[in-house]
């Protein structure tokens, strides 16, 4: 074999490595970008209701869609501290599944010390932390006449079913024989569940009081729970307390938000328009945490608030 004949087939090789390496490097990276974007999907191990608690105690119920094609699991946790005289306040989380997983037995000591909300997760009969295809169904509204699919091709626009879901069948299971305060009734959720969550407050719904939207997705059709925002009419919100967590919504730097910068410099003046005229809507912002990061950030807070909750400050005074 030549001199010249191996020098080729080693420039060769080393060309081949060293494409090789780049293509690794360039999956690495982008893998490193596409993080926080993307959730976590390792199959969950025993969350806080097998593993025990000194302070609430938990049960498991399971309901299905009208159409039988998703699945719930409701994992519902009850202080073990008496219900204060007008009942426990409640906090509806969605995407139980994860949220089940984020919660800790240091929280629960912390919810403990002041007036401890019945928990109540709502998740999918699933193992892993999202159940993505039914998750993108329910917590979407139909904001159009012919619903086109999200970017990764799954199913939206089945929000209203899901509330009608919660109105008539979940609530009135999950706290049949609990003593419930009614006007502190909240519910949490993030991305698409922060969506949900602000379509619910936007609807005529009257089944909660209390709403935790965290780093909502309000891109492509979504957007538009923007304008609607707007255009409410203050006295038929006057006693809805809205909560809107946002992460990373630094102009021109929205790099890891899943809502454009224009979008949530709208949605910021909206809020701050709302509130001028009496409204009780508040913006709470950590422009460190990416949308990823938000869940766990938002969750805690969402509980601790209603924990501490007063009639006071919930409720305004309607216009008569």
């Amino acid at each position: 074999m030549s001199k010249v004949y191996m020098s080729k087939v080693l420039y060769r090789w080393r060309n081949r490595r060293i494409a090789s390496q780049l293509v690794a490097l360039f999956l690495t990276l982008l893998c490193a970008v596409n993080s926080d974007a993307r959730p976590n999907m390792t199959p969950l191990g025993p969350n806080i209701a097998e593993k025990g608690s000194a302070y609430y105690h938990f049960s498991v119920s399971t309901f299905d869609s009208v159409d039988g094609r998703r699945h719930y699991k409701v994992w519902t946790g009850v202080p073990d501290k008496r219900p204060p005289p007008s009942g426990y306040p409640v906090l509806y989380l969605l995407d139980g599944n994860a949220a089940m997983d984020k919660l800790s037995e240091p929280l629960l000591k912390q919810l403990s010390a002041s007036t401890p909300p019945v928990i109540v997760a709502i998740g999918y009969q699933t193992a892993l932390p999202f159940d993505v295809i039914a998750r993108a169904y329910d917590y979407t509204p139909p904001v159009t006449k012919m619903q086109s699919p999200d970017l990764h091709g799954r199913e939206n626009g089945g929000a209203r079913l899901f509330r009608d879901l919660l109105e008539k069948t979940l609530v009135p299971a999950v706290e049949k024989g609990l003593k419930i305060d009614s006007a502190k009734r909240g519910i949490w959720g993030h991305s698409y569940g922060g969506v949900f969550v602000l379509d619910t407050y936007l609807s005529s719904s009257s089944l909660f009081n209390l709403y935790y939207s965290a780093s909502p997705s309000l891109n492509q059709n979504y957007a538009v729970l923007v304008d609607r925002l707007g255009e409410i009419n203050s006295a038929e919100r006057c006693d809805k307390q809205m909560y809107l967590y946002e992460g990373d919504d630094t102009p021109g730097k929205n790099i890891r938000s899943e809502t454009a910068p224009d979008v949530l410099l709208k949605l910021h003046s909206t809020l701050e328009t709302l509130h001028s005229q009496g409204l009780p809507v508040s913006y709470w912002s950590d422009p460190a945490l990416s949308h990823g990061q938000m869940f766990t950030a938002s969750l805690p807070r969402a509980l601790l608030n209603i924990a501490m909750q007063q009639p006071s400050n919930i409720m305004t005074p309607c216009p008569k």
